[in-house]
């Protein structure tokens, strides 16, 4: 099976449905998403270090972590309240013959996110990778009916959520550790469906950027990832069975992306790989947004 094939098999078999609620649920969805690339083969590039993963429960979260097993990361999943994929993820990540606990919290709280931290400290000692995933997105096509409740449940999660996980595991960083942020293309090219999840993805592109400027001097690396139309739980939670028929159709490669695809780029941003990049932001998205 040619790499293009590969991917877009999940697609031949969707049928509508929709979960009513966020960030989704990976253990309801048919077809499941492709969350590892039998063909990628770790090489211990983060052998013996300690990763929090926000999000990392199900979707590019689950493929994040499975590949930071693989490259021989032990780690913490935290996540919402979606216990049966978070369960689901500890094993496939174990099975790699990594450690790796399960921590359910709200990210959109300070003194939570602490406890997180906190969490790991005592179970593994340390801590040398944070990936900030965690996020949710409430489509309305209206500007005028976004309410004030779901811009906070928006910015709260998607970047208040990122700046107290940050705060909380900075005395725990070190030099040569690093911070990964999940962004969006959306940034970038906006969505007029997605108004304040596309400003809160502008908000963590640019703390990502700042935070790098402020954490240089202590060799801690600051980048993100900015994916396009990726199928995760997310997809089925927000949009209509036929929105998530045709998502990722328009991108010039024509298909929508696998969580499969994002992980390596996190691995990049977590290991010596990207010892010289800080401030960056990996694009994902099959060329649906490109610069020049």
């Amino acid at each position: 099976m040619n790499e293009q094939n590969k991917h877009e098999k999940i697609d031949e078999k969707i049928e509508g449905y929709t979960l009513e609620r966020q960030p989704g649920i990976e253990g309801e969805m048919d077809p499941k998403p492709i969350f590892e690339d039998d063909e990628y083969k770790g090489s211990g590039k983060l052998k013996d270090k300690v990763a929090i993963i926000t999000g990392g429960d199900s979707g590019i979260g689950r493929a994040v972590a499975v590949a930071y097993a693989k490259e021989g990361a032990n780690m913490v999943i935290a996540y919402l309240d979606e216990h049966d994929d978070a369960n689901k993820t500890k094993e496939i990540v174990e099975s790699y013959g990594v450690k790796c606990e399960t921590y359910a919290f709200d990210v959109k709280k300070k003194a939570e996110c602490e406890k997180l931290v906190k969490f790991t400290i005592d179970n593994f000692g340390k801590l040398n990778v944070l990936v900030n995933h965690a996020g949710v997105q409430y489509p309305t096509e209206d500007f005028l009916d976004i309410g004030e409740d779901q811009i906070r449940e928006t910015f709260e999660t998607n970047i208040y959520g990122i700046i107290f996980m940050s705060q909380a595991a900075l005395p725990y960083l070190d030099k040569g550790d690093a911070i990964v942020n999940t962004t969006s293309v959306t940034a970038y090219r906006g969505s007029p469906g997605l108004i304040e999840y596309s400003a809160t993805n502008g908000a963590i592109t640019s703390f990502t950027r700042s935070l790098a400027g402020n954490l240089a001097s202590k060799g801690i690396r600051v980048n993100g990832v900015a994916p396009g139309p990726i199928y995760t739980p997310l997809i089925p939670a927000t949009f209509d069975a036929e929105k998530v028929e045709q998502h990722g159709g328009e991108t010039p490669l024509g298909r929508r992306g696998q969580p499969s695809e994002l992980a390596p780029s996190y691995v990049m941003l977590a290991s010596n790989d990207s010892s010289y990049m800080t401030g960056q932001i990996i694009h994902v998205n099959g060329g649906d947004f490109m610069t020049t």
